[in-house]
This record gives C-alpha cells, structure tokens and sequence, in this order.
C-alpha cells in the first residue's frame, strides 16, 4: 500500500509539472531598430538584420511565431521583466550585471567594440589621449559601461542617448568628438556613409569581459527555463543546418561573428 502511495504521489507531481509547462505556441521578442547590421527597419516600416532573422530561424525550429516588440534599450531588461515581451533578441552581451536579473542562452555571435573619433584628432585610443573629448554611447550599452568606467575618470565628456542612430546625428552636427560602438554596427552604419568619411577607428578592440561579457545571447526571465533549454538546442540546431552561416553572409558577409 506504500509503494502504491509513493507511485501514486509520483504520477500526479508529474501530472502536475505538464500541466505548469508552458507550451510556446508564440515568442514575444524585443528589437531595438536602429541598430544596423543586426536590427533595423526596411524602407516600408518592416524589422529586418541579422538578430530580427536569427530570431525567426529559432522560432521555426522551436515551432512558435515570432512577434516582433520595438523597445528603447535601456528599458529592455525592465520590460522583459514586466512581461511585455518573453526575450530580447537585439545584440544585448551576457554579462554579470545582467546575469544577476536575467538568464541568457548560449551566445549567437560575438563581436568587439571599438573608438571612433575624427580623423584630425590626435590620439592612440586610450583613455588618457581622449582627455577633454566628447564621446556619445547607446544607453545602457556595454559600451557605455565602458566608456563611464574606463573614459569618464580620464576626463572624457561621455553622454548617454536613447538609441545609436541618434549618436551618430549628433556627431554629423558637430556636437560630438565620436564614440565606442561595436566594431560591425559602426563600420556599416556609420564609417562607410558618407557622414563617416572623416572618421576612424583608433586604439585597440575592445573585448574586456568585465565591461563587455562573453558574447550576444538571447535575453529571458530566470523562471522560463523550458523556453531557454529550447533556444538552446535552436542555436545549436542552427549552426548545424547552416542557417546561421546563411543568416550572417546576408548580413555581414565577410566577417567572422561568432567570436571565439
């Protein structure tokens, strides 16, 4: 009569967890769009990049539709959070800050970031050399991570703004010296305008865990542990069929993303 108790016991504990897990039928994902390469929007309004096509490809493999959430970055965590959105795909890097509020898959690409500042100005990159200089960074970025705990005691000027493509308006109209951006993001979406023909990159790439963490992986709350272990296996899954290799030549042909 015990053994049957403990049996019984067992198949309703069980019971239960099937009935508590969730069935990902659609994934609410948060995109910032003024990111390009890795996310922005089409002539006609439509989200496209690299993180917005990767987001798609998981979903197919995980048989769940896409859902696409525009969001200012540095409400992105908050928002996930609130539930707004059930996962940030839009280059947001695994770090310990992070870490401490969120969970994260395995990374889906890994890039460094670097100094762009105009061509006249006279400096190695480092911190020191930038003395009384004016460096826009994306708000609640890596870079501005960076930038405050590396730049800002060196007596850098370092200003927030609410989105990357505003960064490089403000430097078109003189207001800033440059900035630290991702190496690929700030190549195509500004050093190869016509807005960056005066600008460069200077100094060393930036990749230093602390600041920058261990890659790009896709953001989720802690309790959704189900949804991650099936991201997982998607990003992996993804790799082997050569989607992601597809996905990455689209978008940034030439250039080896997946870090080491």
């Amino acid at each position: 009569m015990f053994k049957k108790s403990l049996l019984l016991g067992a198949l309703v504990l069980a019971a239960s967890f099937s009935v508590a897990a969730k069935e990902w039928k659609e994934i609410r994902v948060a995109i910032d769009p003024t990111y390009k390469p890795f996310t922005f929007k089409t002539a006609d309004g439509k989200p496209t990049g690299f993180d917005v096509k990767i987001a798609e490809a998981l979903c197919e493999k995980v048989k769940a539709k896409c859902v696409f959430v525009e969001q200012q970055w540095d409400a992105m965590v908050p928002g996930l959070l609130a539930k707004k959105y059930d996962a940030i795909i839009s280059s947001m890097s695994v770090t310990e800050e992070r870490l401490r509020q969120v969970a994260f898959t395995g990374k889906y690409y890994n890039t460094p970031s670097k100094v762009v500042v105009r061509k006249d100005i006279k400096t190695d990159g480092s911190a020191a050399s930038l003395k009384g200089k004016k460096i826009g960074v994306l708000k609640g970025s890596t870079q501005e991570k960076y930038a405050k705990g590396v730049l800002a005691p060196a007596g850098v000027n370092v200003v927030g703004y609410d989105a990357q493509d505003q960064v490089y308006l403000d430097i078109k109209a003189g207001r800033l010296d440059g900035t630290v951006a991702d190496v690929v993001e700030v190549q195509g979406g500004f050093l190869d305008t016509a807005d960056g023909k005066n600008y460069a990159f200077v100094g060393q790439a930036l990749s230093m865990k602390k600041y920058f963490g261990e890659g790009v992986g896709v953001a989720l709350r802690k309790e959704d542990k189900d949804l991650k272990a099936s991201l997982d296996k998607a990003i992996k899954d993804i790799r082997a069929d050569g989607s992601w290799k597809k996905i990455s030549d689209e978008f940034v042909p030439g250039v080896n993303i997946w870090g080491e």
